[in-house]
């Protein structure tokens, strides 16, 4: 598996971009930072999108995405989310008042995009990638907002995105369940100062993703996303600090892992 790293930030400025992974230069997992990230030859390449929740800093460029794309392939983008995340994204972006309801568009038919549900730990797959068919699980974890986590297989190895999360349980009973697991992408929001904002916005501090990764009891690469920029080199430090059960790495924006 290709995994490219778009943006790997919890919000915007000139050095960090907003969250959105690439895997095998066709599926995007989020949409913070895809067309700041990728030039329209790449952009015309997606033909998938995962979105694990509605916050701007992983859609807010999904509108964009679809517009440079659009009229290039014969076959729609699909975009695959909750039911609940569904309704949102719909409702805010593809309204015809934010931006054109790209559902419609050249009309109901033949439209530009099309959304697909997706139900909680029913796998699904999305088949003739470069690098084999990915399969991908839903997994809902405790955000302010509807949020799913996401558990990709491709070949023999899977990884698992958290996508934003507060302290919550079922994503870290699957990765233990997951004999293939290679790597564990979660967060970590705010500074321990903040403690209390965390907790109101169901974020993790490096004090909470300690309890967290607690739960974890296989070895695998754990890797750290979602720093707020005005934090950044703040959490860098403290992490450095926190006595962590397990060593962990920051996930690192424009690189490019195999898993």
């Amino acid at each position: 598996m290709e995994f490219r790293v778009l943006g790997s930030f919890g919000g915007d400025s000139p050095d960090c971009r907003m969250t959105s992974f690439l895997v095998d230069g066709e599926v995007v997992v989020d949409a913070g930072a895809i067309t700041r990230a990728l030039t329209i030859e790449e952009q015309r390449r997606i033909r998938h999108v995962l979105i694990s929740h509605t916050h701007m800093d992983h859609t807010a460029t999904l509108p964009f995405l679809i517009e440079n794309i659009f009229g290039t392939h014969p076959e729609p983008v699909s975009i695959y989310c909750a039911k609940q995340v569904m309704g949102a994204v719909r409702r805010h972006l593809f309204n015809n008042d934010t931006w054109p309801d790209f559902t419609r568009i050249p009309d109901h038919v033949e439209p530009s995009v099309r959304f697909h549900e997706v139900v909680a730990e029913e796998p699904f797959t999305i088949s003739a990638l470069p690098g084999g068919d990915l399969e991908v699980t839903a997994i809902p974890v405790d955000h302010i907002v509807p949020t799913t986590a996401f558990l990709l297989r491709q070949g023999a190895s899977s990884i698992i995105f958290t996508s934003d999360t507060g302290p919550t349980e079922r994503i870290w009973q699957v990765a233990n369940e997951t004999p293939d697991l290679r790597a564990l992408i979660t967060e970590c929001s705010f500074p321990n100062r903040l403690q209390a904002v965390a907790d109101v916005s169901l974020h993790l501090t490096p004090r909470t993703l300690a309890v967290e990764l607690g739960k974890l009891k296989r070895k695998v690469d754990v890797l750290i996303y979602h720093f707020k920029p005005p934090y950044v080199d703040e959490l860098r430090k403290e992490l450095e600090s926190t006595d962590l059960p397990c060593d962990l790495t920051e996930l690192i924006q424009d690189r490019t892992y195999t898993f």
